[in-house]
C-alpha cells in the first residue's frame, strides 16, 4: 500500500499517520507489523493505534535515515509484515540447551519477548566466564521449570 502523509512532530501520539482504510487493505488486524519503506530507506515496525488513530512511529534515527522534516509531505510504502519473528540465539547459548533437550524445549516454549530477554542478558556480560556462568544458570533455571 502506498499513501501520501505529513511528517508530524516527535510528541506523545504522532508520527505518520495511515489511513484507516489502508490499515484493513493490509488484512493484519488494528495493529498489524509492517514492513514501512519511506525515502529509500526500509525498517519493519508494528502500526500503533492512538485516539483512533494508525500510526508508524517515526525514530529519529529513521527519521534522519529518511532524510525527512517535521511538517514535510511524504510517500510511504507500508507492506504487511509475514515474516515470523524470532530471537537470535548465540552460538554458545544454543550449544547449551541443545546439550539439554529440557532446557532446550523450555526455552522454545518462551514467548520471543521472553528469548530475546534472556539472550540480551548472556550478551550484556563483560567477561567470557561471566557469560558462561550466565548461560548456564539459564540452562539450569529451564531444566528446573520443565
Amino acid at each position: 500500500m502506498r499513501f501520501q502523509t505529513i511528517v508530524e512532530p516527535p510528541e506523545p501520539m504522532r508520527g505518520l499517520e495511515i489511513p484507516a482504510a489502508g490499515v484493513a487493505s493490509l488484512g493484519g488486524g488494528k495493529r498489524p507489523r509492517v514492513v514501512v519503506t519511506l525515502g529509500g530507506h526500509t525498517w519493519r515496525t508494528r502500526v500503533a493505534v492512538m485516539r483512533g488513530r494508525s500510526l508508524i512511529g517515526l525514530s529519529i534515527a529513521n527519521r534522519t535515515a529518511t532524510g525527512v522534516e517535521v511538517g514535510q509531505e511524504v510517500t510511504v510504502e507500508v507492506v504487511l509484515d509475514e515474516e515470523p519473528i524470532t530471537a537470535a540465539e548465540p552460538t554458545d547459548l544454543t550449544s547449551a540447551l541443545e546439550a539439554e533437550p529440557a532446557a532446550r524445549a523450555a526455552f522454545d516454549r518462551l514467548t520471543v519477548s521472553q528469548q530475546r530477554q534472556h539472550i540480551r542478558v548472556v550478551e550484556q556480560a563483560k567477561g567470557a566466564r561471566t557469560r558462561t556462568r550466565r548461560i548456564n544458570a539459564l540452562v539450569s533455571g529451564l531444566i528446573e521449570r520443565s
